[in-house]
């Protein structure tokens, strides 16, 4: 069970609905919204154009999301026009990482710390990390005790740490492929149980599904990597890896998908409590901004993006658990 601060548990009910299922609006991308707009537009693209896409889907799907997901960079603005009911989540992290550096090491923003970004509004924060479990045994040290420190600073200021694990294998280059499908069960599920452990301090893991659903018999367009029943003991054995509440990143496929593959997890046995997604919702948005401008961006939202996040809230009420579950907690305070 996870132990939670009052204050704690305060900001994790303003990033939920009232029965503790978090579905939050993820769009702290950086460098590669920018290059989504720079793709779809004829005129360069500067951060005031960043800005105002997160503005837009801030202010037209915080309405019907219990979060939102932003970076300080370029977020901020739109974490002030978001719904009064959503709760705010700011990244940490520089966006990407080195490619030119071996292993993928994180690394902080360096105008900021945990205290300055709860100044400035945070109920939580988030903080990614690329981790393979298989990698140089020196590397994944670095990054464990870099998880400690960011642990520390949010325990010290008392607010919550959501550690979002991005799994690799630094001898296959393509996640999307048959190859990396093979070994993804193993690297997101080991990654979790390394994570879930007290000296991270680790409140929230925001994790991807063990599964490419891609690959798995009834849903892969070509080959299959996995049977049914194989890929719903993956989820079931990463449920069971960590008593830490988890929700899944949508890892920027169709809406369509990921809806069907929280459908899956439930039916699975996944005890997941919830989502922060991304580009599921909003990335087909992008090109009627860069295109149309600011009024074909909001038509959009508030038609096909308002619809997704509609879409995906039924499928939550019928499939996430309550975080309530895996934390303890006063009850007279939690049902005030």
């Amino acid at each position: 069970m996870l132990e939670l601060t009052k204050n704690k548990l305060e900001a994790l009910k303003r990033l939920s609905d009232e029965n503790g299922v978090i579905g939050a609006l993820a769009i702290d991308q950086r460098g590669s919204l920018k290059k989504m707009i720079a793709a779809g537009s004829t005129n360069p693209v500067g951060d005031e154009g960043i800005i105002r896409f997160k503005e837009l889907v801030s202010e037209e799907l915080t309405p019907y999301s219990t979060a939102i997901l932003l970076d300080p960079e370029y977020g901020l603005p739109a974490a002030k026009v978001r719904s009064k009911d959503a709760g705010l989540l700011v990244a940490y992290e520089k966006t990407g990482y080195d490619a030119t550096a071996v292993g993928r090491l994180p690394d902080l923003l360096p105008e900021w710390s945990v205290k300055r970004l709860k100044e400035a509004g945070a109920d939580a924060i988030k903080f990614l990390l690329y981790y393979d479990v298989n990698e140089d045994v020196k590397i994944n040290d670095y990054k464990h005790v870099y998880m400690e420190r960011v642990g520390s600073e949010c325990a010290a200021e008392d607010i919550p740490f959501f550690l979002e694990i991005v799994s690799y294998d630094a001898s296959i280059d393509d996640v999307k492929s048959k190859e990396y499908a093979k070994v993804k069960p193993h690297k997101v599920i080991e990654a979790m149980r390394e994570f879930s452990k007290p000296q991270y301090q680790v409140d929230v893991l925001k994790v991807e599904v063990p599964v490419d659903m891609n690959f798995v018999e009834g849903y892969a367009k070509g080959e299959s990597v996995y049977s049914q029943a194989e890929a719903a003991a993956y989820f079931k054995e990463q449920s069971e890896s960590t008593e830490l509440p988890f929700i899944f990143l949508s890892a920027g496929v169709s809406a369509e998908l990921f809806q069907e593959t929280l459908k899956f997890a439930k039916k699975s046995g996944s005890s997941f409590n919830g989502v922060l997604c991304g580009r599921a919702t909003w990335k087909d948005g992008v090109a009627p901004f860069a295109s149309g401008g600011e009024q074909a961006s909001r038509e959009w939202l508030q038609l096909i993006g308002k619809k997704n996040i509609e879409e995906l809230n039924v499928v939550l009420k019928e499939s996430a658990s309550s975080w309530f579950e895996k934390v303890e907690y006063n009850n007279s305070f939690v049902s005030s």
